[in-house]
């Protein structure tokens, strides 16, 4: 059931994050034409206390549109782009901030990313041991 509440709600967030910018005043306002074609990168990052994405239950959620340009409600979204490019799209490549010090309190939070980036399928998951040391990798991209 929680499996099936959490994909419900990836896709719901996704749906939105892709759909959103075509519907309401969007399409009543035309604008300016983009110069070339872009691959879209929409994501869907969950955060939520437990061993691995099946046994958490969803604390946060934010959508993240990096294309055409940075976008949702993901609270840092142009650092969290600019990390992702820089990283080339790979979560695993995103390192810990230097000279941050945390517990070593053992409270697990996992990290899910769910959607499309620069064209690609992408699902993602990652365990902390803890909130700080969640918080210490890359300069935004899990910070929310």
């Amino acid at each position: 059931m929680r499996n099936t509440a959490r994909w419900a709600m990836t896709l719901g967030l996704t749906a939105t994050a892709v759909c959103g910018p075509l519907s309401g005043a969007a399409l009543a306002t035309p604008g300016p034409t983009p110069a070339a074609l872009y691959a879209p990168s929409a994501l869907v990052l969950t955060v939520g206390h437990g061993e691995s994405a099946i046994a958490a239950t969803p604390e946060r959620a934010v959508t993240l549109t990096c294309a055409p340009r940075p976008a949702g409600t993901h609270p840092a979204a142009v650092e969290a782009c600019a990390e992702l490019r820089g990283a080339g799209g790979d979560f695993d490549a995103l390192t810990a901030t230097e000279g941050v010090m945390c517990t070593k309190q053992y409270d697990p939070v996992v990290v899910t990313v769910d959607g499309v980036w620069q064209g690609q399928r992408v699902s993602y998951e990652r365990v902390f041991s803890n909130e700080c040391m969640k918080n210490a990798y890359g300069t935004g991209v899990f910070s929310f």
